[in-house]
């Protein structure tokens, strides 16, 4: 805990964010870091709570031990916070930029409303280290002898990498693209975490031993079979990136595209990557809707402003939530209520309960507009609410569907669950094929940054009992 009586005595603080009429002119990060006093006051209000919710599975699934290193960090002890950080969290900096913080929302003090400000903590504590030079590589002192294959280098991809190597393994990650961070760093925009971070930890992870190939489709490029046979596991984590259908018509209309691509191609930009020969994918001079209530939607938001648009409106086909959830029903768990992103507060405008018919367009086959109607509580449209909203682009963001099936899956034929991600538990982490193991989204399905983070931790260490037949690797 931090100060006995700190949350009595001190208010909740988040930083504060630029002006949205300056973030929106760039691509950049926006948020104002406390200072290191307001974050030290920040740590203190962390209770004596006897139960703390926050790191168990219900707050934090990379289990941080919060309470401990917020009392590090009110004591003053900013190194030792960050090693304790480090001990459970692979890569704290990303997640304490990009995950939703679950162990806020399962914070004892979040009861009233006030939650410890966990996320900015922790933030705090990661960029410190990273500056002060204490996150050095942690080099194998033997190696084992063995060799893993690793496909994909997003966050389950590269925790799993990390670890691996640390116990003494030759580890090879394998990724599509020309840079490593998977969606992390092709899909999250820029402005919530700029890919310095991602480039930081692959040439700490380089420096541990990690050999990273680009440019590798495995499925595609080469079989699956060639990096059987030259490892002695394999780990698939490429995600899950087969785009939901939206199932309205209209799709095929021209200026109609999933999110995916859309967001892609701006930060492939933003890293200097050559994206002449695609089609230009821009909100510039447009009026926006972007069809979806996540995440990836707000991202879509947040960077159609930051092209230019005219006006952007999203379509949320679940009927508005509370301003306040009812805690004695949802805490500790994550609770549906009002949630307004960074983006969306840039001037986004929100229809709920706003089911898509269809998706209309001209004589030559251009995208006009979107056709609406308000829908029941079984999603069902309701007569007599049709309503039409002026688009020029569309961007589908209703989620995924699970892993790619063509080429890599489709040559493996292991055993997928009933959403058609690959069947692994969260113990062994063995899929239905000897030696091949899968983590992440591959896994479990769209998820959280942290969540990958987790399972490519307790991948690592099932792969290392599996070739050693013990392991160190913490769970």
């Amino acid at each position: 805990m931090g100060k006995v009586t700190g949350f009595l005595e001190i208010d909740r603080e988040e930083p504060r964010y630029e002006p949205a009429s300056d973030r929106i002119r760039h691509f950049g990060e926006f948020s104002i870091p406390l200072s290191e006093g307001r974050v030290v006051d920040q740590a203190a209000r962390c209770m004596d709570c006897g139960i703390p919710f926050c790191h168990g599975d219900t707050g934090c699934p990379v289990n941080n031990q919060i309470p401990d290193w917020n009392d590090l960090v009110y004591q003053g002890d900013w190194e030792e916070a960050a090693r304790n950080l480090h001990s459970t969290n692979n890569f704290p900096e990303f997640t304490g930029r990009i995950c939703p913080a679950p162990c806020e929302e399962a914070c004892t003090l979040n009861l009233e409303d006030t939650p410890v400000a966990i996320k900015t903590v922790e933030q705090a504590i990661a960029d410190r280290a990273i500056r002060s030079g204490w996150v050095k590589p942690q080099i194998a002192e033997t190696r084992t002898g063995k060799s893993v294959g690793i496909i994909g280098s997003g966050p389950a991809g590269m925790a799993a990498a990390q670890q691996l190597a640390r116990a003494g393994h030759e580890v090879h990650v394998y990724e599509r693209e020309l840079r490593a961070g998977g969606l992390m760093r092709y899909g999250i925009p820029d402005f919530k975490m700029e890919k310095d971070h991602i480039d930081f930890r692959v040439s700490q992870m380089e420096a541990e031993g990690v050999i990273f190939h680009y440019g590798e489709n495995i499925g595609v490029s080469r079989p699956l079979s060639d990096l059987r046979a030259r490892h002695d596991a394999v780990l698939l984590s490429g995600g899950a990136e087969k785009p939901r259908e939206v199932g309205a018509e209209g799709v095929e209309l021209d200026g109609v595209h999933f999110a995916m691509p859309f967001l892609v191609q701006q930060n492939r930009r933003i890293g200097g990557e050559d994206v002449s020969g695609e089609m230009p994918l821009v909100a510039a001079g447009k009026h926006v809707v972007v069809i979806g209530g996540g995440d990836t939607a707000s991202d879509c938001i947040g960077t159609s402003f930051r092209q230019g648009a005219i006006a952007v409106t999203q379509l949320d086909v679940r009927p508005q939530p509370p301003e306040l959830e009812n805690k004695l029903s949802t805490w500790p768990n994550w609770a549906v209520k009002m949630r307004t992103s960074s983006s969306q507060a840039e001037g986004a405008i929100r229809e709920f309960a706003a089911g898509t018919l269809k998706i209309i367009g001209d004589a030559k086959g251009r995208v006009t507009g979107v056709e609406c109607a308000r829908v029941d509580r079984q999603r069902r449209p309701i007569p007599g609410t049709d309503f039409v909203i002026k688009a020029d682009l569309v961007l589908l963001a209703i989620g995924f569907a699970g892993p790619v099936q063509e080429g890599m899956l489709n040559e493996l034929g292991a055993e997928l669950d009933k959403r058609g991600n690959l069947f692994a538990d969260t113990f062994s982490y063995r899929t239905s094929v000897a030696g091949v193991y899968a983590a992440g989204d591959m896994r479990r399905g769209q998820s959280l940054v942290v969540w990958a983070i987790r399972e490519g931790r307790q991948a690592a260490r099932a792969i290392d009992m599996d070739l050693m037949g013990k392991t160190d690797l913490p769970l």
